[in-house]
């Protein structure tokens, strides 16, 4: 029997405005034994308690409110995870939660995890004994208390215990940060801390293949964490992507032989990129993957004399499909008939939505992976395309909040100027003030693309 012990670091940074980020190591435990069960809240050290949940055994300084909301937090998340990865959680998780070092007496944290610990971040210890295939692994976990340290430590610890491993370095953080950031509510949106938007918003992208490299360090730094976390975020909530990634996670996990990021998603890479570029370009918290993903499947063509196409967009997604192929500087015409609506108080709008806010018609077209400027349309009038290619619509809404949207308008478009006009809509009672005109250009006025 082989008996191995590893130490595996996450430094989570501590960034100015305290934003700590957490990632840490791996020392995994031994351990079949069930430990004594310890009643919550009796003290093991002067200004330090315990406290149990069915997977969790807390040792931390924090009072007894907010341990209790700590588990309840390690508990939801773990339910995420292990529905996720399929994989129950099988014996107690222990941590150590340090919300202020000088209630601790000297000693009480082993050596190995006070640098981490003084440095404002966390590690998971694990140590495991291996036989041929079959493991047995115990984690540890010591986390600061603030953010999202415990809950990024505890995905560590699942994993080692579970799998007898973390897995590759971008995928053991990026899950790690995945479940730092996962919440009950809305639990497919972004919830990263605002610097983590701020940051990436604001740097020059990391391309996945720098992402995914082999022999990367863990607790490098909480930038490179951002990245990690953000494929992982898309990979795994967008429908394109989700229904390769949960199978190349587990065999990562597993150890699968021949498994890799780039045989999995190789014949996919420009659709990928492209959706990569997108999220990170508008990503915000509330921004949702699932709602913005693109329709690759769709159908487009070029109408032939007055015959016209028809889309139904929803007001409750990002760019769709508007069925038609368009050709530079050629003028459409388009009728749409319907009302959405931008919020679940906001009252109904047509397609010239609500004056010089949300709610508006509005048309970009796609070629080639390429966007062009994003233009406004309304219920009724015609436009003058930017570029060849395909034309896809939506709903003028900012991107974190599509979420609550609801309502369908249905579009008719054709070449302007050849046989009978579309029939105008009629007016809807509704609370927009925008007014049908014509457009035979690209509007100065800008919503993103």
């Amino acid at each position: 029997m082989l008996r191995r012990t590893h130490r595996s670091r996450l430094f989570g940074a501590c960034l100015i405005a305290g934003l700590l980020f957490t990632a840490l190591p791996h020392r995994a435990h031994s351990a079949k034994r069930r430990r004594p069960r310890k009643k919550v809240g009796q003290s093991v050290a002067v200004g330090v308690a315990n406290y149990r949940s069915k997977n969790f055994l807390v040792h931390t300084d924090l009072s007894p409110a907010k341990a209790k909301e700590l588990l309840v937090r390690l508990e939801t998340m773990l339910g995420h995870m292990t529905r996720y990865w399929g994989r129950p959680n099988r014996q107690i998780i222990e941590c150590y939660v340090v919300d202020n070092l000088k209630n601790w007496p000297e000693g009480a944290i082993t050596p190995a995890a006070m640098p981490s610990i003084q440095g404002g971040a966390g590690i998971t210890l694990s140590t495991t004994l291996t036989r041929g295939n079959r493991f047995v692994a115990k984690a540890t976990v010591y986390a600061v208390s603030r953010r999202g340290t415990p809950q990024h430590e505890a995905v560590h610890a699942y994993c080692s215990q579970t799998f007898g491993t973390t897995g590759p370095v971008w995928y053991s953080e990026g899950m790690a940060e995945v479940g730092n950031y996962w919440r009950p509510k809305n639990s497919k949106a972004v919830h990263c801390d605002q610097i983590i938007v701020r940051y990436i918003r604001g740097s020059t992208p990391k391309t996945m293949s720098e992402i995914v490299r082999p022999n990367q360090m863990t607790g490098d730094s909480w930038q490179n964490y951002a990245w990690r976390w953000a494929l992982c975020h898309l990979l795994g909530n967008n429908p394109n992507y989700a229904p390769r990634f949960r199978p190349l996670g587990l065999a990562l996990l597993t150890k699968g032989r021949g498994v890799t990021f780039q045989r999995v998603y190789g014949p996919m890479s420009r659709e990928i990129s492209f959706e990569y570029l997108f999220f990170l370009k508008h990503l915000d918290r509330g921004y949702r993957v699932d709602l913005c993903r693109w329709d690759w499947k769709a159908k487009y063509r070029s109408p032939r004399g007055s015959s016209s196409v028809t889309a139904r967009i929803l007001a409750a997604r990002g760019w769709q499909p508007g069925r038609l192929r368009v050709k530079r500087d050629r003028k459409y015409a388009y009728s749409a008939l319907g009302t959405w609506k931008t919020g679940a108080k906001e009252k109904p709008v047509d397609a010239d939505g609500k004056a010089g806010s949300s709610g508006r018609l509005m048309g970009i077209v796609f070629d080639n992976y390429t966007l062009s400027e994003p233009f406004e349309l309304g219920t009724y009038g015609t436009f003058k395309s930017p570029a060849d290619g395909n034309l896809l619509l939506r709903c003028r809404d900012k991107w974190n909040e599509i979420a609550d949207n609801s309502g369908t308008i249905k579009v008719r478009l054709k070449i302007a100027g050849r046989g009978k006009p579309l029939p105008k809509p009629k007016p809807a009672a509704t609370s927009g003030s925008g007014s049908s005109k014509d457009r035979s250009g690209v509007s100065n006025k800008r919503s993103g693309s």
